[in-house]
Parts: C-alpha cells; sequence; structure tokens
C-alpha cells in the first residue's frame, strides 16, 4: 500500500503559489523605474522574501496544525504584545507607527501576522463552542460572541491607533466570515449590520455637516482618513487618477515589461494592479484574475473535502481575508472602492505581508494532505 507523504503539498496550489512569485516578482522590477533610486533591488528582496516564506510554510507542515491549534492562545497574546509594543517603540513612516524596524533586514509589520494568529484563535473558539453546545440557546450565543468581540477588539484598537484602518477593516471581515459559517443564528448579523450601519452613517453625518465638531469628537487624524475613503467617490485623487490611466493606456497587450506610461504613487505596493494593467494589458489582467479565481475555487474545495470543522473555519477565515484583499485592492485601483491601502496578496511588494501569507499557505497544504490521507482511508475501508 503507498504511503502518503506528511509533506504531500496540493500541486494546483503550489503551481500557482511558484507562478504568483514569478508575476510579483517582473512586475516589482517594473515598478522600481517609477521609484527613486534608493529603492531600486525590491524585486531581488521579494525573492528572498519568497525563498524564505516557501521555508516557512514546510516548517508549518512540519510542526502541523495541531500544534498551532494548540498553543494559538500563545501566539495571540504575542500578536497583542507586539501590537502594543509597536505603539511605544515604532519607526514612524507616513505619520503611522505600524512597523518595527530591523537593522540590515527592513522592516517588521505585526498586523501582517496578526490577521493569520486571529483566524487561528476565532477558529479554535468556534470550534470548541460548538462541542461543548450542540444547540447552544440564545443567552450561550450571546455571551460567546461578547468574548468574541473582546478578542477582535484589543487588536483591532492597536492596529486602529497606529493607525492602519485597512487591516482592522480585515480583521472585521474575517471575524464576519468566521461566524457565518459557524453556525450561529442569523438574527446576530442583523443585530450587527444594524448597529454598524448606524454608526457609519452618525459618523459620515457629522463630517459632512459640521467638520470642526467632527475633529473635536475623533480628532484630526480620523478626519483625514475619511477624507480618504470618501475620495474615491467622484474617482478623484492624484494616484487613483494615474493609476487608472496607465491601466486604459494598456489596452490588449500593454506596453511591455518596465514600460508604464505614467508615474502613480506605492506602484510596488498599493498599486502593483496597475503596474502590471499597464505592462500586460487586459490579456495579462485576465490571466491574473484566472489565477486568483483558480487559487480561491482550489482552497474552498479543499475545506469541502475536510471533515474536520476546526479546518473548515481556518479555511473560511483565510478564504474571506484573501477576497475581501483580492477584490479591494483591485477595486481601489481602478475606482470602484476607496483607497484603504491594502496590498494585493501574494504579487505587492512586501516581507511581512508576503510571510504571513505563506504561513496560511502552510496550514493550507497541511489541511489538504489531512484531507488526501482521509480521502485515500476511505476507499481502502
Amino acid at each position: 500500500m503507498k504511503k502518503i507523504s506528511k509533506y504531500k503539498v496540493d500541486s494546483w496550489i503550489l503551481i500557482i503559489l511558484l507562478l504568483f512569485a514569478l508575476l510579483s516578482i517582473i512586475t516589482i522590477s517594473s515598478a522600481e523605474k517609477l521609484l527613486p533610486s534608493d529603492m531600486s533591488g525590491l524585486f531581488i528582496k521579494q525573492l528572498l522574501w519568497y525563498g524564505l516564506g516557501f521555508l516557512l510554510a514546510y516548517f508549518i507542515m512540519f510542526i502541523g496544525n495541531d500544534y498551532i491549534y494548540k498553543n494559538t492562545w500563545i501566539f495571540y497574546w504575542i500578536g497583542v504584545a507586539l501590537l502594543f509594543l509597536l505603539l511605544l517603540f515604532g519607526t514612524p513612516i507616513n505619520n503611522a507607527k505600524c512597523w518595527f524596524t530591523i537593522p540590515k533586514i527592513g522592516t517588521f509589520q505585526p498586523s501582517e501576522f496578526m490577521k493569520i494568529i486571529l483566524i487561528i484563535t476565532l477558529a479554535t473558539m468556534i470550534h470548541k463552542f460548538n462541542d461543548k453546545y450542540p444547540s447552544p440557546s440564545i443567552k450561550d450565543e450571546f455571551f460567546f460572541l461578547i468574548r468574541v468581540g473582546f478578542v477582535v477588539m484589543l487588536p483591532g484598537i492597536l492596529t486602529f491607533l497606529e493607525p492602519d484602518t485597512g487591516v482592522v477593516l480585515i480583521y472585521l471581515i474575517i471575524t464576519l466570515v468566521m461566524l457565518f459559517v459557524s453556525s450561529i443564528r442569523y438574527r446576530w448579523f442583523a443585530i450587527a449590520f444594524g448597529i454598524l450601519g448606524i454608526a457609519i452613517a452618525s459618523v459620515l453625518i457629522i463630517h459632512s455637516i459640521d467638520g470642526d465638531l467632527f475633529i473635536k469628537l475623533f480628532g484630526t487624524d480620523f478626519f483625514l482618513r475619511v477624507d480618504r475613503l470618501l475620495d474615491w467617490s467622484d474617482k478623484s485623487g492624484f494616484q487613483l487618477e494615474n493609476g487608472m490611466s496607465a491601466i486604459g493606456a494598456g489596452g490588449m497587450i500593454g506596453f511591455g515589461l518596465g514600460k508604464t506610461p505614467i508615474y502613480f504613487p506605492e506602484p510596488q505596493t498599493d498599486f502593483i494592479f496597475a503596474v502590471f494593467g499597464s505592462n500586460f494589458g487586459f490579456l495579462g489582467t485576465t490571466i491574473l484574475l484566472s489565477l486568483i479565481l483558480v487559487f480561491d475555487i482550489r482552497i474552498i474545495l479543499i475545506a469541502l473535502k475536510n471533515d474536520n470543522n476546526i479546518n473548515k473555519y481556518v479555511i473560511a477565515g483565510i478564504v474571506g481575508m484573501l477576497i475581501y484583499q483580492q477584490f479591494q485592492n483591485i477595486g481601489m485601483t481602478v475606482g470602484l472602492m476607496p483607497i484603504t491601502g491594502i496590498t494585493l496578496p501574494f504579487i505587492s511588494y512586501g516581507g511581512s505581508s508576503l510571510l504571513s501569507y505563506m504561513i496560511m499557505a502552510g496550514i493550507i497544504f497541511n489541511i489538504s494532505n489531512e484531507t488526501i490521507r482521509f480521502t485515500n482511508k476511505k476507499r481502502r475501508k
């Protein structure tokens, strides 16, 4: 009988990850044409981050998901501690303390890893709650949601204070998606969306009617963040206008690698899709979007074939995070969504974000391997 290797990986996921790596490196190389000379060599760094990322994914496969699930609270409190220390000792970049500076290496962004930690923590909580209460009462669910709210609120507040509103939104998306698949009563979502809608409407009304009152209540920084979010509604702003122009000018096949015709800020991170679109045109972006779609669908299929509920919750959080970031990043580049500074997973430049995604990949590989073992065991029976 053929033995299934502990380190067997899903070939579809692996092939697409390798293609993502290739597309990321060549697009970042092209983006460097729009950057100052002191930021040269980013594509080499991205290559190194990808190499380290694959090693990290292998390490996750080596220790196994069970180890991660058992120690989730240790990871959670380490993540929270890092976010707190960031406010005290973080390096200010563009008026935000989102990074620690590591000499001769670069920057480290704890919130990127907190996204994965939060997924694992919530999956563990949901799994234990469903095991303890197969048919929970409304009271049981209410107190469970209070605990979930605290777990999400703590890193959420710390991340908001950096400030990094985009990542806070990701925390909320992760939480909503995971709770939605947890079999909790849907009335809680109606209540949550109702409260959230009232809060957002109140903030926007105050912002539009009396700017001075808004600043007194929420501060200048939050006023500017809301302003930035609202800029997209009339497609205004130098970055957005130039990014859209670069994509539109790309036509069917693009201008070719390294030939982005117009400058816009953050081409290597937030607006990487604009660089790709201008270089490779409609055909290139169609291929990239197809790879993203197949990648997401493959992950969902892995969850559907797995019989372990905690794995299903983990993948629900991962898929929710990925789809939101993909839609948000591409959408803000073409003017469909507000600009929030959210990067395109696996494509945008960034060591912390890429390593966090490769941790996620290692977790997915473990789940797919478990599914293969379970399927083969059923066939032998």
